[in-house]
């Protein structure tokens, strides 16, 4: 076990690369002339090289336990990606450099998971996970803060060379970092609590953990559903966070070009997002005490209240206002969404884990993350074709039907399981 947590240094610069990149190249892509099409195509595909690399780094670092050399590639890499941003006005080179910073930027996150286990006692994994989602928050704080005060005195661009220096910093402090793992990281799928906090911690961002990669056997629960005979329960539930989050990703791919759509200068962007940052930080702390008071049943559902009023919050009043109004409104909308997602992330990972059969949990969680890694992919392109070819409002009623959708099938799933545990 590391006697050292210096290691964690790497996690502050690494965040404010990963979410100023995570903003910046949607507004990038409208500077240079594209449109939401084109927005919707370089997040699907942005996410799209995340999942793999999801996979792919993890198996890595399970079969060859290097911790250093993996962040040192993965930061360099995004370095040069970043680098590469700012040299380049060709909207097709920006598709590939942002998959290809895509499949690196998710690099950290299993290497992250074996240092948190290898550092402290898993009775300490909740604090440390707690310790590193905070320090992340302030990543996402500071770099939206700088992209809100950037467009007074440069242009877009140069943001690119910001990234790149934190990447580069994230690279010198990932130096830190012990060479060799001593800890499977599968274990951690085989205790609740160790997932529960893997999932705390990711609850600003999707949900891809791939200890092991799915086989099409494993489909068998969801395939079962289509054959109109349920082999296991679980396979409504892989359904309905499929749903969830294809519908809200249509709403987030799309929400950025329909801010700049209604005037929304790039600072006013960003200023949206650090404001939902800051939302997401304070409610950080209430979400476990909520879920214990209404247990996670409950607090699933709930959750879908805030998201779908939102989304309706978004596209029936920001067209209709201007300046500060709108601004405000966005900011209502955005947070409510984030503060939804923050609730169902955790309610969601207890439901899934204890619905998981025993000795199946690193499979069923690849069975998950390839569901929501699929909706995440669909619901850009999704959300890129619809807006272009019909409108905004027409892709957000989408998105709202989508989640109820997700809603129903939710409920569906507390009914069979219930009818299930009566027979």
């Amino acid at each position: 076990m590391e006697t050292s947590k210096k290691w964690i240094f790497f996690v502050l610069p690494s965040s404010i690369t990963a979410e100023g990149l995570h903003i910046v190249i949607p507004l990038y892509v409208l500077f240079l002339g594209g449109n939401v099409v084109d927005v919707g195509i370089v997040v699907g595909l942005h996410y799209a090289l995340s999942a793999i690399g999801a996979v792919f780094w993890g198996k890595i670092i399970d079969k060859y336990h290097i911790k250093r050399s993996i962040l040192i590639t993965c930061f360099s890499a995004i370095t040069i990606c970043s680098i590469g941003l700012f040299f380049t006005t060709n909207l097709n080179l920006v598709f590939v450099i942002s998959s290809i910073a895509g499949f690196f930027i998710i690099g950290k996150s299993p290497v992250t998971q074996v240092l948190v286990m290898e550092s402290v006692p898993n009775n300490q994994w909740s604090r440390l996970f707690t310790q590193i989602s905070i320090i992340t928050s302030f990543g996402s704080l500071t770099a939206f803060l700088a992209g809100s005060i950037w467009d007074s005195f440069f242009d877009l661009r140069p943001y690119f060379l910001f990234c790149a220096i934190m990447s580069f910093a994230a690279t010198i402090l990932s130096i830190k970092v012990g060479s060799k793992s001593t800890i499977e990281r599968h274990t951690v799928v085989h205790s609740i609590h160790g997932i529960r906090h893997i999932f705390n911690h990711n609850r600003l961002h999707f949900q891809l953990i791939f200890t092991k990669i799915p086989h099409p056997h494993d489909f068998k629960p969801i395939i079962s559903i289509f054959q109109r005979k349920i082999s296991h329960e679980i396979g409504i539930l892989f359904l309905t966070n499929f749903l969830f989050y294809f519908g809200s990703n249509i709403f987030f791919t799309a929400f950025i070009p329909f801010l700049k759509e209604f005037r929304f200068t790039n600072s006013e962007v960003f200023l949206v997002y650090m404001v939902q940052t800051i939302v997401l930080l304070v409610i950080f702390f209430f979400v476990p005490r909520l879920i214990s008071k209404i247990t996670e049943e409950r607090a699933t559902q709930i959750a879908y209240l805030p998201r779908i009023l939102g989304i309706i919050i978004a596209v029936s009043l920001i067209p209709s206002m201007i300046g500060i109004n709108s601004l405000l409104t966005a900011i209502v909308s955005t947070s409510l969404m984030v503060s939804a997602f923050s609730i169902f992330s955790v309610s969601n990972s207890i439901i899934l884990f204890k619905a998981i059969p025993k000795g199946f949990e690193g499979r069923y969680l690849g069975v998950n993350s390839f569901m929501v890694g699929v909706g995440i992919f669909s619901g850009a392109l999704t959300a890129g074709y619809v807006s272009n070819a019909l409108s905004y409002s027409a892709a957000f009623l989408i998105a709202i039907s989508i989640l109820l959708f997700s809603l129903l099938m939710f409920r569906i799933y507390l009914k069979h399981r219930l009818s299930h545990r009566v027979v």
